[in-house]
């Protein structure tokens, strides 16, 4: 008799679970995961500066201004850290940014949290784990893209076009903010420097999807001023990509 009430309880419960009505994921205008290059050619510097730079361009008036522009006036944002092969990691997870209190608080916090890695450079590994932070996100919008910043070639992992191309298939477009190095790496010139220069290489094996396109800050302390201007460019529903180019 006990198991069977138990039996009974267990079907009940089981009935009421199911039954329970599924909440449709909130909307948004854009599903953006911001990509960061820390790998060793990274110094500690450099990697401050593009946190705070991405820290303070997230809550720019000029962004949230953009994110306002669009029909549910509001994107959903996660940052991840990338350098080796099976080296990336989720360092803030989605997040709705809606409001400038949402956007400072989301720089606030990645001010605070500590440097993930400091390998090699896969650029493939970190679009692998962007597209699957896409996939996972709580949020639906229409557009979803993967902003890669990094210094460097791809030097680790499987090929970046195949990594590019297997997102791109999904729907998610790949934009890129290059970050010139003054000077080549002495142990490495061709990584930092390749032939033709680091923004051909991203156009040529990193980007992809409607409307990609890649910035470039001249050195790291031009990055706050570029990735600004890459935000703009992604959130705006009507804003003009500069130097575009479709896969």
């Amino acid at each position: 008799m006990i198991r069977l009430v138990k039996g009974i309880l267990a079907l009940v419960a089981l009935v009421m679970v199911s039954t329970q009505p599924v909440l449709a994921a909130e909307h948004v205008d854009l599903l953006l995961v911001l990509s960061s290059d820390v790998s060793r050619s990274v110094d500690h510097p450099k990697f401050l500066l593009q946190r705070e730079g991405y820290a303070a361009a997230i809550s720019d008036p000029l962004v949230m201004e953009a994110i306002k522009s669009g029909p549910h006036q509001r994107i959903a944002v996660c940052f991840v850290e990338w350098s080796g092969f099976g080296a990336q990691k989720l360092v803030i997870d989605w997040t709705m940014i809606d409001s400038p209190g949402a956007a400072r608080k989301f720089g606030d916090q990645l001010l605070e949290l500590p440097r993930a890695f400091a390998d090699r450079t896969s650029i493939s590994g970190g679009i692998e784990f962007a597209a699957t932070q896409l996939e996972r996100a709580p949020f639906q919008g229409s557009r979803r893209t993967i902003d890669v910043s990094g210094d460097g070639t791809n030097n680790s992992g499987r090929e970046v076009t195949a990594a590019r191309d297997e997102a791109l298939s999904k729907g998610v477009t790949i934009n890129g903010l290059v970050i010139l190095s003054e000077r080549p790496l002495s142990w490495n010139a061709e990584h930092t420097n390749p032939p033709g220069g680091l923004e051909k290489y991203y156009q040529d094996n990193v980007i992809g999807g409607p409307g990609a396109f890649v910035l470039v800050a001249e050195n790291f302390n031009s990055f706050g001023r570029a990735i600004i201007k890459k935000m703009i460019a992604e959130i705006a529903l009507h804003s003009a990509a500069p130097h575009t180019v479709t896969r």
